[in-house]
């Protein structure tokens, strides 16, 4: 019982510092939950935690905006492979070799904030979108089953596209959307969900993430979203750095 509580104080505070993050730039919901929680507890629990709050938050991005279909036409190879990814990946994100997972998750974090710290802006041409999207949805579902994050390279990639603002917004919504059920299969026929009352703290971390998203947009009104996500990738970078190093200690 103490454990248990301890993890679900661990899980609303997590959940609640991450949904402020994506409040406030509209993004790092997943990354933020995973990399915190993985903290207190293997990648692979922290990563079922976060499959029902990200399904929530992203539902809605997904559908809302009117070109649902047309994306889906635009972006199945790349769905597809993420999904195939995922499922190839999966093995060490559950194994029992945590260790592997805690530094692959370390790493991750650090691409992630050195490109959104240092990345220079990219350009994807269309002729190069039709064989690359594969590649990058294959590559981003290798990473995400070995780690639980799916960011790195699928959100930079889609950036390089310069779609209008709601179209890129739309885009990320449903690439998570699919990712987050893609990994939640994988996740269930590892067991994750049966123990340690994984599934009703998933169920509960709905909430503090809806209130923190709800923070963070008030909270955006009165500071820069840009300063704020300086702050926020120096913190992911500590985070990762520290995370990747417990292989070596």
């Amino acid at each position: 019982m103490p454990e248990i509580s301890t993890h679900l104080v661990m899980v609303v505070a997590a959940f609640l510092v991450a949904g402020i993050v994506k409040g406030i730039i509209g993004l790092g919901l997943p990354t933020v939950a995973i990399g915190l929680l993985s903290l207190l507890m293997p990648p692979a629990q922290a990563a079922a935690i976060l499959t029902a709050p990200s399904f929530v938050t992203n539902v809605w991005q997904a559908v809302v905006g009117g070109r649902l279909l047309d994306l889906l036409k635009r972006f199945w190879l790349m769905l597809a492979g993420v999904v195939i990814g995922i499922f190839i990946g999966a093995g060490m994100l559950t194994g029992a070799n945590t260790t592997l997972a805690v530094t692959g998750l370390g790493i991750a974090l650090i691409a992630y904030a050195v490109w959104g710290l240092f990345g220079v802006p990219l350009r994807v041409s269309p002729s190069a979108e039709r064989w690359l999207s594969p590649i990058i949805g294959i590559v981003t579902g290798l990473v995400t089953g070995a780690t639980g994050v799916f960011v790195i390279p699928a959100v930079p990639y889609l950036q390089a596209l310069e779609m209008e603002r709601d179209e890129l917004v739309q885009a990320l919504g449903i690439f998570f959307l699919i990712s987050t059920i893609a990994l939640t299969v994988v996740l269930y026929r590892a067991g994750l969900f049966q123990t340690g009352g994984v599934a009703a703290m998933s169920l509960i971390a709905i909430v503090p993430a809806v209130i923190g998203m709800w923070i963070g947009q008030k909270i955006r009104e009165f500071i820069s979203p840009k300063t704020f996500r300086i702050v926020m990738l120096c913190g992911v970078l500590i985070l990762g750095l520290h995370l990747a190093s417990r292989a070596f200690i």
